[in-house]
């Protein structure tokens, strides 16, 4: 076996004495100051209470599921774990990830589940609704069993998140990065980020971490060419087809209803592109220039666009409910339901003496109403 000596020896051949110390990227710096603790904290906090009210509606008012209205309850669980992670990241990023590697780990393996996950539902709800409105007539057999079925699709949506996410989890480490110096602790192995000479200078972070050259050139091009073509390419292609075929047969049928089920499904392409088209561009710019000599304002600059573009990406978790679940009838009856029970408990212990009864009528009276409602109609919520 050779010998750490050599292997620095190699590592030198393969980069050349002349790369400069790493960019500043101030702009980068002060915009994601400005992201992080404002604009994330409000996209958390409306991201939250939209995904619990459509998990609380689907988890007591509405007990007859569809299809569609199973992958709604679990895209709403995938944002909502994401919305609790991302405070947690930021706070870590701000407290030199004080929690550890392992919380790391687990944080960065949660948000790319979530991503993955949150994107394929994404295209099993387009291929759902184009199954019940453009098979109408041929889907009566498979959507009979829809429970079956969809609880079959959401566990392997969830395994295969689970198993793209892999190299996040396996890579991802707390380490102290260093650009100037190079140790290695055992022969065969380049730690390619580590102790500075001045480790007080240097804050810790949590980032990708490779044992070795060949190994971080192969992810750092695999990582996030995956999660472009499966997380968002593949979403678009599927919901591109079974919408644009939903829409010409929507459009063969009279009425005000259907041009307004139109306009949702317009809606829904409209704002998935415009969240997460723009950071797959800056993404993938980033991963075909990455081992491109360039100059540290173009390095600044691509960083910037990529965190804002980011931010506009998570904004689709707090849009999500809002397009796939409030936006249909059924669900904002139901959703009505949950308020009048809220009113009528508060009422109730508020003023327990005047309002007992009444409240106690009202709230029976809604809830039978809600239970009712529940079990005489097992189609989607959002058309």
């Amino acid at each position: 076996m050779n010998s750490s000596e050599d292997y620095k020896s190699d590592y030198e051949e393969y980069y050349s004495n002349d790369i400069e110390g790493p960019c500043h990227m101030i702009n980068h710096h002060k915009v994601e100051r400005a992201l992080k603790p404002y604009v994330h904290s409000v996209i958390c906090i409306l991201g939250f209470i939209g995904n619990v009210l459509v998990i609380i509606t689907y988890a007591f008012y509405k007990k007859s599921k569809s299809m569609t209205d199973v992958y709604l309850l679990n895209m709403a669980i995938a944002d909502l774990l994401f919305v609790v992670a991302l405070p947690l990241i930021i706070y870590n990023e701000y407290s030199d990830w004080s929690m550890g590697t392992y919380v790391c780990k687990m944080l960065r393996g949660a948000y790319s589940v979530n991503l993955y996950s949150g994107m394929l539902l994404l295209a099993c709800i387009s291929t759902d609704r184009f199954i019940a409105i453009v098979m109408a007539r041929r889907s009566f057999r498979l959507r009979s069993r829809a429970l079956l079925y969809s609880r079959i699709v959401c566990t392997l949506v969830w395994a295969l998140a689970f198993f793209l996410s892999i190299p996040t989890f396996l890579y991802y480490e707390r380490y102290i990065p260093s650009h100037g110096n190079i140790s290695f602790e055992k022969p065969g192995v380049f730690l390619l980020n580590v102790t500075s000479e001045d480790d007080s200078t240097v804050s810790p972070v949590c980032e990708f971490r490779f044992p070795d050259i060949e190994t971080a050139d192969k992810m750092k091009v695999l990582i996030p060419s995956t999660q472009m073509a499966i997380g968002f390419f593949l979403p678009l292609l599927i919901m591109g087809f079974c919408y644009t075929s939903i829409i010409i047969t929507l459009l063969r049928v009279r009425g005000f209803q259907r041009h307004k089920a139109v306009r949702v499904v317009l809606a829904v392409v409209v704002v998935f592109i415009a969240c997460h088209l723009p950071y797959n561009i800056a993404l993938l710019y980033d991963t075909i220039t990455m081992f491109h000599l360039q100059d540290c304002k173009d390095v600044d600059l691509l960083h910037t666009i990529k965190a804002v573009t980011e931010s506009v990406a998570y904004l689709h978790c707090c849009l999500n409910p809002v397009l796939y679940a409030f936006v249909g009838v059924k669900f904002r009856n139901h959703f009505r339901k949950i308020v009048e029970d809220l009113w009528c408990l508060g009422k109730k212990y508020i003023q327990p003496r005047r309002f007992s009864r009444v409240t106690s009528e009202m709230y029976v009276s809604s809830t039978r109403r809600s239970m009712d409602a529940s079990s005489t109609d097992a189609s989607s919520f959002t058309m």
